[in-house]
């Protein structure tokens, strides 16, 4: 079974879900109306956070998955939650400043790669 996978995803969901919320709330405080994507830099940052979570979901989602089923669930959760921790924090740097995104961002891109790779290798493995 795979719960500390599927409790990482549901972690990851639920983070996307709040990151839409935000979106909504900053529309709200910013004034800018729907279906306006620019206007206010404060809504352009919190939307440009909600729309590269998106970006990345379809990369992180499988990998972890394809990690825990060829590798393991604990070590997949693991490197998931590191990836979920790199969203937090590129979510607050970013809220505050463009310019402070880059430590969250990288985070969870080193996470996101070794669970691709770590998949990738155990499944090319599994074919030689």
């Amino acid at each position: 079974m795979y719960h500390l996978t599927a409790l990482v995803t549901l972690l990851a969901i639920a983070f996307y879900f709040f990151t839409c919320i935000n979106v909504s709330r900053s529309r709200t405080k910013t004034g800018v109306r729907v279906p306006a994507m620019t206007g206010h830099p404060d809504f352009e940052r919190a939307f440009r956070i909600q729309m590269n979570t998106l970006e990345w979901l379809p990369i992180f989602l499988p990998a972890l998955w394809l990690f825990a089923i060829h590798i393991g669930d604990a070590v997949a959760a693991g490197i998931g939650a590191v990836w979920i921790i790199g969203r937090i924090v590129y979510f607050i740097g970013y809220s505050k400043a463009a310019a402070r995104r880059g430590p969250g961002f990288a985070i969870q891109g080193i996470a996101a790669i070794a669970l691709w790779a770590g998949a990738l290798g155990a499944v090319v493995l599994r074919l030689v």
